[in-house]
């Protein structure tokens, strides 16, 4: 074995170590709601998103306001890079009507969601409805029988 031979092995061997102390990524797929009003919005979102290095496909949804990307890539940097485009970006706020327990609560019922689909709720947060009372005694006594001045329409 040669100089030249023993410097190759060598370096092959500092290749493959500093390759396995990398962390590998996940390949992943995120949903954002993006803002779109025109197909010009929607090119720009898709340019954008796709030079994104490790972004493998872009998929986008103008009814829904949804945009699906695919690949080797995390959440955070997707959507801080949707954001610089300019457009109201967020992580996909839905998910499908038949995963919710309770899809007409406060909380998960949203008039603005897809059809099929309920806003997306914490199991640790609960949420409760607020029932008020209304204890104004005027008003309460004013339809009556026992009030004599009490409207006579009833």
């Amino acid at each position: 074995m040669g100089l030249g031979e023993t410097l190759e092995y060598i370096y092959d061997m500092m290749k493959i170590s500093h390759k396995s102390n990398n962390k590998k990524r996940q390949f992943h797929t995120v949903e954002l709601k993006v803002r779109m009003d025109c197909d010009g919005c929607e090119l720009k979102v898709k340019k954008t998103l796709s030079s994104l290095s490790g972004v493998k496909s872009v998929e986008i949804n103008m009814k829904q306001q949804k945009v699906t990307v695919i690949g080797y890539v995390e959440a955070n940097k997707v959507l801080k890079k949707a954001k610089s485009t300019g457009k109201k970006a967020e992580i996909w706020p839905y998910v499908p009507y038949n995963l919710v327990a309770q899809p007409y609560a406060v909380a998960s019922y949203d008039k603005k969601a897809p059809p099929g689909y309920v806003r997306r709720v914490d199991h640790n947060m609960t949420t409760t409805g607020t029932i008020s009372r209304f204890e104004d005694h005027d008003y309460v006594t004013m339809f009556s029988d026992d009030n004599p001045n009490a409207c006579f329409i009833m």
